[in-house]
């Protein structure tokens, strides 16, 4: 059997206990000594059982509201937990953001913003994987993620917003002993005969195609992480196409870094968020962090001095 009891009657009961006094009650909760009564009749209702002893001169707990006393602590201790709880959500002391980027952005911009994003909201945990664009994807699709970073354009699906971010253009890596490693820029041309190391997924489809084949590098040496690459060029020969954003590592290894046209290639970052029936505060708070991170990140990062110019504004666009 259902008893609708109310908070207001617990509280009402407790008052009166913790008291050992109606009128001392019903001060405490700002009541009239009638209505806080009509509270304890109400809740002895509901039970079907007394659970307070009053005479003229004392009141006390019956046996069965000395049983009933601790649980009902128990009930609005609980209460008061959840909605303490609540408000730290609410108000950004306590949450959890999961976020997922690939390379490169998992080693030049994730760790700066997550380190900001931190600093500014200490309350909040990010917890962060970097890992392959298509586990970025599956995660935010199948809920493990809330917010995801990558090319802008991969994702089709309700569920997931996607927040174009910048247009990003790709650059080449050259050892400094490298002839080309002189001149001001590179073009696709040059690099015909040099074999590029590639990290990138999905390359031919994302880059090559706004290449025109006749420019295509007669030989692609495929890794998976970009500072494999880096690091097998600053060894080896040949050259490494990546992102604008990778200057930093890069330079790190003493490698040239120049900007590639003829044509100008760039791909456009993007952040994905997962949509729920509602999104979390901290999520929220996340999402508008970024946004405002990324246009001082880019404003401040260093770039190869490359136009800006693009003909397309999805995976990777040719400026030509």
């Amino acid at each position: 059997m259902t008893m609708h009891v109310t908070l207001r009657q617990l509280r009402a009961f407790l008052a009166v206990v913790d008291s050992g006094s109606f009128s001392e009650a019903a001060k405490t909760m700002s009541l009239s000594q009638a209505a806080l009564s009509g509270l304890i009749r109400e809740l002895e209702d509901r039970v079907g059982v007394r659970l307070l002893d009053r005479n003229t001169r004392s009141v006390s707990l019956s046996s069965v509201g000395q049983s009933f006393e601790p649980m009902s602590r128990r009930v609005l201790s609980t209460l008061e937990e959840a909605l303490d709880s609540l408000t730290d959500l609410k108000e950004l002391r306590r949450g959890l953001v999961r976020v997922a980027a690939p390379e490169p952005l998992s080693c030049t911009l994730m760790p700066d913003l997550i380190a900001g994003y931190q600093n500014a909201q200490q309350g909040i945990e990010v917890r962060f994987e970097d890992v392959p664009i298509e586990q970025v994807l599956a995660g935010l699709q199948q809920g493990s993620m809330d917010v995801g970073f990558g090319p802008a354009g991969l994702i089709e699906d309700d569920m997931v917003e996607e927040h174009p971010l910048w247009l990003d253009p790709m650059c080449v890596a050259l050892h400094p002993d490298d002839p080309l490693s002189r001149m001001d820029a590179v073009s696709w041309k040059d690099l015909r005969e040099r074999p590029l190391i590639n990290y990138m997924p999905n390359f031919a489809t994302h880059v090559l195609s706004c290449v025109p084949p006749r420019n295509h590098p007669r030989k692609i040496l495929p890794v998976h992480r970009v500072n494999t690459a880096l690091s097998m060029l600053r060894v080896g020969e040949g050259a490494v196409v990546s992102p604008a954003l990778t200057e930093r590592l890069v330079q790190g290894l003493g490698l040239t870094f120049l900007p590639l046209k003829q044509p100008q290639v760039s791909w456009r970052v993007a952040m994905f968020v997962r949509r729920r029936p509602s999104v979390s505060p901290a999520v929220e708070s996340f999402v508008r962090f970024v946004l405002g991170f990324v246009r001082d990140w880019t404003a401040m990062a260093p770039r190869p001095q490359v136009s800006t110019r693009s003909s397309g504004t999805g995976k990777a666009a040719a400026a030509k």
